[in-house]
């Protein structure tokens, strides 16, 4: 029982958080709300003067021939002019809100997609790319109905209710009082509906991210799939997450679909209260001073349906407003985590020489599993340091510790003697150039791609990079040479693509290379001209090279072999020959014939 209680005291407090994320979104547009608010009292005012001046045109007809056309007439232009202002202060209420929504929308995701840009690594390595792009996309939608939804139907069925009252009070407190005791019935099945709705809601949306990452997955990787064989296990996990997307979704609206029987029923129930009430009352005050008139009758009949239909509207609101608080606390969730370390007091890297030293390091990605202990590694200024070594010694890890993408937990990593945690990421990034094994393009001409690092370069300047990456000949192949919009997976090889992600790097001329297993994908003609290119272009320069082919290292003027997360040996390649360690031993499992 009391774990009952804690878990929905939890669940309590993070729908009150997450309404408060809401609210600080809607603070900027607070006089769009004031507008809406506005608005939405003029519709119901002009609701809601209709069957009154309804029931004022009844009491005008009191039998054959006795009718007062003029009265009649006059009231008639009347519900036609509160008619026409409750539509045209509807249609602005509509605007309004839709601004709103929009707005709040637009903000959340601009904040979230910022977020993803301020956030370590580690969050996105241990996560579907699929999951986090629901959240901005799909979550976002939902919530965004949610919110519009809302504040098109609260304001006007508040203001409904309060106005009914109020109205219903003036005319016979009797027949008020009915109504006021009915209300809390409409009130607890609300909030029933509400508090079972929102956790099926929340993990529907799990569920959804779930299943959308999945499909990434296996889309983006579907020619793995095919060549291994795998679509009938990719089709049984995605029939399992569908599965439980199914029952979870149809839970999820059965019970916010029970919202508008119970709330007819409600109706119902109020109406013949009502009608019951009003049939006495008009019976026992017939030749009284204030009697109670058909066209009275008609009217609080009227406001009756008027007063439970704004309840129905709510109920479906609540049912609706769960989902978007759900969509909305994974949205929160993603916006407060926590970002990288701040740079702020942190100096830029200027002037720089080259030396790169890694002091006492120790990092792991997980606590449970040591992975680098009391790592050294000095790296002097214009040298070329080799890094090899067995799948997952940390090798990569080595690279994303200089490149800051990940921080030490012990020792630290220098650039010219400078601690890089001391160092803003931006200046220490753009004085690596980096190459990865897997390459990135973006939807975009070969132009734009290329001066993604050096937008100011001319010209000439980026036609000479393209020559020394063996670039420009395939790219002057193209339907429009430097102008053509690469998209797609097939419009250019796998090896041209690192051509171009060489070229890249190379128009930056940045004074420190990171080339991690850069020209595996080339054959080995044009690897060895990239190479060549490589070295006449950052001569003087700091390399670090990642490589599995041995051969690609011989000339390094120094090669750190890793294993289990230490170096073991290092030295020339000569030197490393000569030792018969292994190093040797992986030359040999590389050349022996």
């Amino acid at each position: 029982m009391k774990r009952a209680r804690k878990a929905q005291n939890a669940q309590t407090g993070s729908k009150m958080t997450t309404f408060r994320g809401i609210l600080k979104y809607l603070k900027p547009y607070a006089p769009y709300l004031c507008m809406t608010i506005l608005l939405a009292a003029v519709n119901v005012a002009g609701s809601l003067a209709v069957p009154y001046l309804a029931g004022r045109g009844i009491d005008c007809m009191l039998s054959k021939g006795n009718v007062d056309f003029d009265a009649l007439a006059r009231i008639l232009f009347a519900i036609l002019g509160c008619a026409l202002a409750a539509a045209v202060s509807l249609y602005l209420m509509s605007l309004c809100n839709n601004r709103v929504a929009y707005h709040v929308l637009a903000d959340i995701r601009k904040d979230a997609f910022k977020k993803i840009g301020a956030l370590p690594l580690r969050y996105l390595d241990d996560r579907a790319l699929g999951e986090t792009a629901s959240v901005i996309i799909s979550d976002g939608e939902q919530f965004s109905d949610g919110l519009l939804l809302g504040f098109t139907q609260l304001f006007t069925g508040i203001s409904t209710i309060l106005g009914v009252l109020v109205i219903l009070f003036v005319m016979r407190w009797e027949i008020a009082l009915i109504v006021v005791c009915v209300t809390p019935l409409s009130l607890f099945c609300a909030k029933f509906i509400s508090s079972s709705t929102y956790k099926l809601f929340k993990e529907q949306s799990k569920i959804r991210a779930e299943q959308t990452g999945f499909i990434d997955e296996a889309v983006g990787n579907l020619k793995t799939v095919k060549a291994f064989c795998h679509e009938e296990e990719n089709q049984e996990t995605f029939e399992e997450i569908n599965e439980r997307f199914r029952k979870c979704s149809l839970r999820a609206v059965f019970f916010s679909s029970t919202t508008n029987p119970t709330t007819r029923f409600i109706n119902a129930t109020v109406y013949a209260l009502v009608l019951l009430a009003g049939a006495f009352l008009a019976i026992s005050t017939a030749g009284s001073a204030l009697p109670f008139t058909v066209g009275a009758l008609s009217a609080v009949l009227s406001y009756s349906t008027q007063y439970t239909k704004p309840f129905n509207e709510i109920s479906e609101v609540v049912a609706e407003f769960q989902n978007a608080l759900a969509c909305a606390s994974r949205l929160f969730s993603l916006i407060k985590e926590q970002e990288e370390p701040s740079d702020a007091g942190n100096k830029p890297l200027a002037g720089v020489e080259g030396e790169v030293t890694l002091e006492h390091v120790d990092f792991s990605y997980s606590k449970e599993r040591k992975l680098i202990e009391d790592l050294n590694i000095t790296a002097q200024k214009g040298k070329r340091v080799a890094i090899v070594g067995p799948t997952g010694c940390g090798k990569t890890t080595l690279i994303n510790l200089l490149m800051r993408f990940y921080d030490v937990d012990g020792g630290r990593v220098c650039v010219d003697g400078n601690d890089v945690r001391n160092i803003t990421r931006h200046s220490l990034r753009e004085n690596f150039g980096m190459v990865l094994q897997e390459t990135w393009l973006k939807c975009a001409t070969v132009r734009e791609n290329l001066l993604m690092g050096n937008p100011t370069a001319s010209e000439e300047e980026m036609i000479e990079a393209a020559k020394a990456a063996h670039a420009h000949s395939f790219i002057l192949r193209l339907p429009k040479g430097y102008d053509t919009v690469l998209s797609g997976e097939g419009s250019l090889s796998q090896g041209q693509k690192q051509l171009l992600c060489i070229a890249r790097v190379m128009l930056c001329r940045p004074p420190m290379l990171i080339l991690d297993e850069a020209t595996s994908n080339l054959d080995a003609r044009t690897e060895r001209k990239v190479q060549d290119a490589f070295k006449k272009l950052m001569e003087g320069k700091t390399c670090f090279i990642v490589a599995h082919r041995l051969s690609t290292i011989e000339n390094a003027d120094l090669i750190l072999v890793m294993k289990d997360g230490a170096i073991v040996e290092r030295g020339t390649h000569k030197e490393l020959l000569e030792k018969r360690g292994f190093y040797f031993d992986l030359y040999r499992a590389q050349f022996a014939k």
